[in-house]
């Protein structure tokens, strides 16, 4: 058991707002559980229904509730769009990159920033209600990341690309930090519940069900925590290396469902515990490939993307057998979205996919503006993504370059959100899209 380290607070006056009645709740995956399941018709791709400009690339994931759409932005801004027009309501503004997806709850919106802080924006106002300050973020790093040169300097991980999402459960909210702890604090006042220290980073965003916080660490365990403590009740560690530090880490978000917590690791493996003890139920093997995206879970099967891997795949929840595996055209990290019988999930070549989950077959693609423009020259003849002229070498800053190019193809890192027949999502090439 690790004890619970206690730090001091740092709020602002709360604002006394009169608003109209709050929004319905609204969270990363969905919130509980976690399962990516909506509720909705499954939309065609056919129509663009709006499009939203922001200032910066977006990663965050939007957040539907009500009449807005609430979504962060790396110019450092939260925004609040209508939802029937895409027209703006209300920017925020913080002092760093949002790449952390709102929670939305009795009409208050909680985000994390880069700037280190945790936000209480009034969903109607956008005036801030309150702000947490934790001891600052910072992206995961290692000596000689992925094989970079110089192999003896500490470098951040380029692809360490989002924050995490606060999820909210009876008035508290919870979230990771990379000051490597995960919070808990008061929904009202944003004062400290407590605060339970991993080993590192801490990108991933909790589950909060039946009394339990779910996340996973950069440390590569991930940690089963008493929601109302933080006391720890269990932890289950994934793959290690030293060597490049690639095959390491959890980056991944837990969905839970009939007793057990599936989460994606970087060690190329994806992860079934055992909910209650921790133990390892079944493990299966991506060969190399990492699974940044959470998973989405329904009737008994699992849902999620690849990286490297490229591929899309369906495994029995109960034992890891494969029920398909789709070949996609380019790596994911965007988390997929169920709607009916249909999983939608974004690609780093500017795509939003369509799958059909009965028969494990692509159903229709949506490409985005910033694809449209910049995609040919980084695509081949079979319009797969070209990794190869996208990093010029093997150093770090290398690796930037490589990262940066990606964007520029519209990448849909976002996690889409299906409501009333319309699919919510973002993209590098700094839009929110609502399509249906």
């Amino acid at each position: 058991m690790r004890s619970l380290v206690r730090f001091p607070l740092i709020t602002a006056a709360l604002l006394a707002t009169t608003r109209t009645a709050a929004p319905q709740a609204s969270m990363f995956r969905g919130g509980g559980a976690n399962n990516g399941i909506y509720a909705s018709p499954a939309p065609s791709l056919s129509v663009v229904q709006w499009k939203f400009k922001t200032g910066g690339r977006v990663i965050s994931s939007p957040a539907v509730s009500g009449t807005s759409v609430f979504v962060g932005s790396t110019d450092g801004a939260v925004y609040a769009v209508h939802r029937a027009t895409g027209s703006l309501r209300w920017k925020f503004a913080t002092r760093g990159a949002v790449a952390s997806s709102p929670a939305v709850v009795d009409g208050v919106v909680y985000i994390l920033s880069a700037d280190g802080n945790a936000y209480a924006i009034d969903a109607e106002s956008g005036k801030q209600r309150w702000v947490f300050a934790t001891k600052g973020e910072r992206r995961f790093t290692a000596p000689g990341i992925h094989g970079a040169v110089p192999r003896t300097e500490r470098m951040p991980d380029p692809f360490d690309v989002f924050l995490s999402s606060p999820a909210v459960s009876n008035g508290v909210v919870y979230f990771g930090s990379g000051d490597q702890h995960v919070y808990a604090v008061d929904a009202a006042s944003g004062t400290l519940r407590w605060a339970f220290p991993t080993g590192d980073v801490v990108h991933a965003s909790p589950t909060v069900t039946d009394g339990v916080v779910y996340i996973g660490s950069w440390d590569r365990n991930v940690y089963a925590l008493d929601a109302d403590t933080g006391r720890e009740r269990w932890r289950y560690t994934t793959g290690n290396d030293t060597t490049i530090y690639n095959q390491i880490g959890i980056a991944s978000s837990a969905a839970v469902a009939g007793g057990m917590v599936f989460v994606g690791g970087r060690d190329g493996h994806f992860h079934a515990i055992d909910a209650r003890t921790g133990e390892r139920r079944w493990v299966h093997n991506n060969k190399g490939g990492w699974t940044i995206a959470s998973p989405a879970v329904k009737d008994g099967i699992v849902y999620f993307p690849t990286s490297d891997g490229t591929r899309f795949k369906a495994l029995d929840a109960a034992t890891g057998s494969v029920k398909f595996d789709l070949q996609n055209k380019a790596i994911s990290f965007s988390s997929p979205a169920l709607a009916g019988t249909v999983a939608f999930y974004g690609s780093s070549d500017g795509y939003l996919n369509a799958v059909d989950i009965s028969t494990g077959r692509l159903k229709a693609t949506f490409r985005t503006d910033g694809s449209r423009r910049n995609g040919a020259r980084y695509t081949d003849a079979k319009g797969r993504m070209r990794s190869d002229l996208m990093y010029p070498d093997g150093t770090l800053d290398g690796m930037m370059i490589g990262m940066r190019t990606m964007m520029t193809l519209g990448s849909v890192l976002s996690s889409p959100v299906v409501v009333d027949g319309v699919v919510y999502f973002g993209s590098t090439d700094g839009h929110v899209y609502a399509v249906r």
